[in-house]
């Protein structure tokens, strides 16, 4: 052979990339790989559930003939070949369909996976249903919370708002004793209380702040004519009725 002349035109129209040979490599190890599936595939032995699905399939596919002896019979009766069963025409026209069971399990079993199929999604939607309620029970409790502290807050807030005007009311007809000891607010002090302190603190701490606010607003309008909503202290009794829309927070909204 001769020896190939590198300054030759063949020589320098060929493609020199880089990794070009690797990917025509590949490509032919993929096709060849595609064309000895396809010659197993060929050369594969059916089987027996496999032939006779083909063979099956294909007597389905194919219409009857005259060999049929059905079908003379009914081509005899008037019956061409498409029209529909019935002396009116309101039959069925296609035969109608095999379901060839192939597995080996019970005649029932199809119907009991289905059964139990349903009753698997039930639960798993019985489990949604209870979740949601779960979920939205919990935000409504959140709610409820959120609000009575809210309304706790609230309730203090007047509570140290009429201790004050209390307090400043008594000093003002010269009472130096608050008639409870809540009813006025306690000094910040660092030395230690009396015992007496302590068991007037015991009885007050019975009240809940709801109670004690109720109650120190009934002193003042009593005593006082005051209403800690309005803000204003009324000329006697009369005064504060008329003009007063009540004696609590939801009267004066």
């Amino acid at each position: 052979d001769e020896e190939e002349d590198y300054m030759s035109d063949l020589f320098i129209k060929q493609d020199v990339r880089p990794g070009l040979p690797m990917v025509r490599r590949m490509k032919e190890a993929i096709q060849k790989e595609e064309k000895q599936k396809e010659a197993n595939e060929k050369n594969r032995q059916k089987s027996l559930k496999e032939e006779e699905k083909e063979r099956r399939d294909l007597v389905l596919k194919s219409a009857l003939g005259h060999e049929n002896k059905g079908f003379a019979l009914l081509q005899k009766m008037g019956y061409k070949s498409g029209q529909a069963l019935g002396k009116s025409g309101e039959g069925i026209v296609e035969p109608i369909p095999l379901n060839i069971k192939t597995g080996r399990s019970g005649l029932g079993h199809e119907e009991l996976k289905k059964r139990k199929a349903e009753e698997k999604l039930e639960n798993y939607r019985q489990k949604l249903h209870m979740k949601k309620q779960a979920n939205e029970q919990a935000a409504d409790q959140f709610r409820v919370r959120f609000k009575n502290k809210q309304e706790e807050r609230k309730m203090e807030g007047d509570l140290r708002k009429s201790q004050r005007a209390c307090q400043q009311l008594d000093t003002q007809k010269d009472i130096d004793v608050p008639k409870e000891t809540w009813y006025w607010l306690e000094p910040e002090e660092e030395d230690k209380k009396d015992e007496e302190d302590k068991e007037d603190e015991c009885t007050s701490s019975d009240l809940s702040v709801s109670e004690k606010l109720h109650i120190l607003t009934a002193y003042l309008r009593e005593e006082h004519f005051y209403c800690i909503w309005c803000g204003t202290t009324y000329e006697d009794s009369e005064d504060l009725l008329s003009n007063c829309p009540g004696d609590s927070a939801a009267d004066h909204d």
